[in-house]
């Protein structure tokens, strides 16, 4: 795919991702939550033009630097995720304000991350930008399936990092 078309995508799954996530849904733990980043990955690594030819080394590791962000994106916005569970049984998520924030941090890591690459003279493709986003779903995901396997039948909400709904000192021990 040309830089454009994976520019698109990439802004695409973005925009839908994050704004699904913003309005209360139910988690299905049997769905194929891996699925779309596994997809992505894969239209990732398929491209040629991942790493630099000439700046191996440097690009290497700028793009182990981008996937290091995307993780921790993932893994912040999955801890600050509101999950709770409904009187009929069913696991539901809400991202909050503090996910938001850490969506916004990625960003602008991202954004340091191209702006050192293009200080260093490197070429930097859309590929690793889109393998960053496929584990920033994945480990997501996985930490929200793995959160909501723990809710079952428990009537309470599960705490998020700046969820202000139940003040710290009402916290059930």
């Amino acid at each position: 795919m040309s830089g454009l078309v994976n520019a698109l995508v990439i802004v695409a799954v973005a925009a839908i991702v994050i704004a699904r996530q913003f309005r209360a849904r139910a988690i299905n733990t049997d769905r194929r939550w891996w699925l779309l980043p596994l997809i992505l990955a894969v239209v990732a690594l398929r491209e040629p033009g991942i790493l630099d030819a000439h700046h191996r080394a440097e690009s290497a590791a700028l793009l182990t630097v981008e996937m290091l962000i995307g993780l921790c994106t993932g893994a912040g916005w999955a801890w600050t995720t509101r999950i709770w569970t409904a009187p009929d049984g069913v696991v539901w998520t809400k991202s909050t304000k503090a996910s938001a924030a850490v969506w916004a941090g990625g960003i602008a890591l991202r954004i340091a991350v191209f702006a050192i690459g293009s200080a260093l003279g490197l070429h930097q493709d859309s590929s690793a930008v889109m393998l960053g986003l496929a584990g920033t779903l994945l480990v997501r995901g996985g930490i929200l399936v793995w959160r909501a396997q723990f809710l079952g039948a428990v009537n309470r909400p599960a705490r998020a990092y700046g969820d202000d709904r139940v003040p710290a000192w009402k916290e059930p021990v």
